[in-house]
């Protein structure tokens, strides 16, 4: 609950020690933590660049948490007891200031030593708090600048994984890449080169827009008036592969939060958009207003969805790790188990299967998810092939991805990283990392 008597620039980071202490203390996810930084906020009266850097700082500091905590614990006699991983959480916050975000060091020290004051068990550890963050402006660069940053903020599984799947260099590229801020990239209803000129933009090869400042999204130019919406440009690129839609029935399977949607929909598609959480429907319904788009929306677990028809084309985004989305979500480096790369691989199976049922003979299916990990990519769609021999792939040319062939398998799958070029002359790079491939059912 704030206090009146808490000085300028403290509430921003309680807001974000509430949204990593409910990462990494209580393993929920961080659009939750953010949500109740949000209520934190309110309660505040928080301004807009307050609210913003209090988002920034608990991104970086879940981002780079392996790296700040080797440097904490580098200054620290013997690890704080668990009854105070509270201080814990400020020391990081603290050190994510003074490391990465250039704060200048009276201001992040002298708030976290009052945050931790403030924090049950905390009050007195200040004067270690005062000391720790005190050497960490001083000599902590260094210490920082001789580790391998990488390797201490990607968990031990995925950066095996990775390795094994991609090559060692293939991975440490990935890793270094998901551990910078993403950029916003936007699509466009319409007129990309205008809207490029107007939000001094850039447009990429395969239509997105990418902006080079920050801001709210809320007070862009457009915004209001539903010219575009928020969305990787990776993410976009999987609609895109079904082609020309116009006046073709199209289901949207696992559609929230509504950008796939939202491209169907502005391509002239009778969309169809399914998802298991009417929470999330609702969001998509939300998106859909602002854009003055339309499509019918279908609260329903796709499993069990019996619609009385089939379609002409299907869009499957299946659940999945995200491993490929770290960027813009850094809260999987915490969450994420390697347990979870089986057990939402045996739901992805059980998606393709019934997508395929709801694609009509001679119909297109693109399946797609925003994971690294060959169990939630390839493997489904090797397994459907050899089970299927009414199904076989149509593969993706290099010009309906804006000509970049680097994002395409030598099968003709689309296969993007957090490392890819998102430019033919690779002077701009990044973007989640996707797989999709086009399926074909028999006529």
């Amino acid at each position: 609950r704030p206090a009146r008597d808490e000085p300028v620039g403290l509430p921003a980071r309680r807001a974000a020690a509430a949204a990593v202490g409910n990462v990494m203390l209580l393993g929920r996810s961080l659009d939750e933590g953010l949500r109740k930084a949000a209520d934190l906020a309110d309660a505040a009266g928080m301004p807009p660049r307050d609210r913003a850097f209090a988002r920034l700082l608990a991104a970086t500091t879940l981002r780079r948490a392996g790296t700040l905590q080797s440097v904490v614990a580098s200054f620290l006699e013997k690890p704080l007891a668990d009854k105070h991983r509270e201080v814990g959480v400020v020391l990081l916050l603290g050190a994510a200031q003074l490391l990465l975000l250039a704060t200048p060091p009276h201001a992040a020290i002298s708030l976290a030593v009052e945050q931790s004051r403030r924090t049950p068990h905390g009050r007195h550890l200040d004067k270690l708090v005062n000391a720790v963050l005190r050497r960490i402006a001083t000599d902590g660069r260094r210490r920082l600048e001789a580790l391998d940053t990488p390797r201490l903020d990607v968990p031990d599984w995925m950066w095996s994984r990775w390795e094994a799947t991609y090559g060692g260099a293939a991975a440490r590229r990935i890793a270094e890449a998901s551990l910078a801020e993403a950029p916003l990239d936007l699509s466009i209803k319409c007129d990309a080169d205008g809207w490029a000129a107007r939000l001094g933009a850039r447009v990429l090869p395969t239509g997105s827009l990418r902006l080079a400042g920050g801001g709210r999204i809320e007070d862009l130019d457009g915004y209001a008036d539903g010219a575009w919406w928020v969305q990787d440009a990776a993410a976009a690129l999987p609609a895109r592969l079904l082609g020309d839609v116009r006046g073709s029935a199209v289901a949207d399977l696992c559609a929230a939060p509504g950008g796939k949607t939202a491209e169907l929909a502005a391509a002239g598609a009778e969309v169809t958009a399914v998802d298991a959480s009417a929470e999330r429907i609702a969001r998509v319904e939300d998106n859909l207003r602002r854009l003055h788009l339309k499509a019918d929306l279908v609260a329903a677990d796709v499993r069990t969805w019996q619609p009385a028809r089939t379609f002409d084309a299907v869009l499957l985004d299946a659940p999945c790790t995200a491993t490929g989305t770290i960027r813009r979500h850094p809260d999987i480096l915490h969450l994420k188990r390697p347990s979870d790369v089986a057990a939402l691989a045996a739901l992805q199976s059980e998606l393709l299967d019934r997508a395929l049922a709801l694609v009509r003979p001679g119909g297109t299916l693109v399946y797609c998810t925003c994971s690294l990990e060959p169990e939630e990519g390839v493997a489904q769609v090797a397994r459907i092939l050899a089970a299927r021999p009414d199904v076989c792939r149509v593969p993706v040319a290099a010009r309906e991805v804006g000509g970049l062939a680097q994002l395409l398998t030598p099968d003709g799958d689309l296969r993007t990283f957090p490392s890819s070029p998102a430019t033919a002359d690779e002077t701009v790079t990044g973007m989640d990392g996707f797989y999709a491939a086009r399926l074909k059912r028999a006529p």
